[in-house]
């Protein structure tokens, strides 16, 4: 049986498979990166929209990226 932390994780796999079958779609419609980086974190507020304040996701983003930051740059090109 799974554990709680097994259960979440593949959650979150699956959400990650659904969000970069997204992005795939997202570059087919612009070519400019910053439209689909802005799109992106407007999808973040829109999703705590009427329940936090923007300051608060707003953190939220930045805590996500503190902890995704040393994975990816671990991954960069040597």
């Amino acid at each position: 049986m799974p554990t709680p932390s097994q259960e979440n994780f593949k959650y979150y796999k699956k959400a990650e498979i659904k969000a970069l079958e997204i992005l795939m779609e997202m570059k087919a419609a612009t070519p400019k990166k910053m439209d689909i980086e802005l799109a992106l974190l407007v999808a973040i507020f829109e999703l705590h929209k009427g329940e936090l304040s923007a300051e608060s996701v707003s953190k939220i983003v930045l805590g996500h990226l503190e902890t995704v930051e040393p994975y990816y740059t671990s991954q960069a090109p040597k």
